[in-house]
């Protein structure tokens, strides 16, 4: 697919009216400011929100050289402005370090806090997702954020991602920093229900948090195999789930 189609992919093929982008589709397009304008037109004519950029490849935000750290700050900073261009409320990073616990927590506070000072004049925000590592556990993420206590700065809570940590107890943990959600989907029952996560429950978790905001569709693909109809089957699940939610 080339990349500038994707909004009206979302729109005509999804019914889908709001987007999330990653940077690796279009890494030589940060500072691109023709593309990010043709971009942004895009979803104007198709009608559809540009929410935010997930962010990959630049670098380690909690980096223990500082000089590492203090680069990756600076190549994340470019897709807050492009974020900024194409109208996203937030970018999403990964908490990515090394050390031990306590000294991670305090490396990347360090890296995020310089990048959502940046971000915070132009009214966008930072977002950390469970993706790995320390960030795979939600206690750990929910002291990053205390620690960074900015509020631009929040979390992503992804409904994978947690390894051997309970999926509901770390969603429950992020879920009050949370600007986001990636709603993970991995495989379908004949009922329609995704079968490693239960979605009715997941989204009492966000609604007891008093979470408004997108919830972001990340299909993994194993069944069905094809890429839309797995987007299509965690929709369709989710405005069960919303409707079931509704009604109480």
């Amino acid at each position: 697919m080339n990349h500038l189609d994707f909004p009206a992919f979302a729109k005509r093929e999804c019914g889908i009216d709001a987007v999330e982008y990653v940077n690796q589709f279009f890494m030589k397009h940060a500072k691109d400011d023709k593309y990010l304008a043709a971009l942004k037109q895009r979803c104007v004519d198709e009608g559809v929100t540009s929410v935010l950029i997930m962010c990959d490849g630049e670098g380690d935000l909690g980096a223990p050289d500082r000089a590492a750290r203090s680069e990756a700050v600076a190549n994340h900073r470019k897709w807050v402005d492009a974020a900024l261009a194409l109208g996203c409320h937030a970018v999403r990073v990964n908490a990515h370090s090394t050390g031990t616990r306590d000294e991670q927590v305090k490396l990347v506070a360090d890296g995020l806090r310089q990048l959502a000072e940046h971000a915070a004049p132009h009214g966008l925000n930072v977002l950390v997702e469970n993706h790995g590592g320390f960030s795979s556990d939600g206690a750990w993420v929910a002291e990053v954020m205390r620690k960074v206590d900015l509020p631009n700065c929040g979390t992503l809570p992804d409904f994978g991602n947690f390894n051997d940590y309970d999926r509901y107890q770390g969603v429950a943990e992020m879920m009050p920093f949370a600007k986001g959600i990636s709603a993970k989907s991995f495989r379908f029952n004949d009922e329609g229900n995704e079968t490693e996560t239960d979605f009715k429950r997941m989204m009492e978790i966000a609604v007891r948090a008093g979470f408004h905001g997108y919830v972001g569709i990340e299909w993994e693909g194993k069944v069905p195999a094809q890429e839309r109809e797995g987007i299509l089957l965690t929709k369709q699940l989710l405005e069960r789930v919303r409707e079931s939610l509704a009604s109480k």
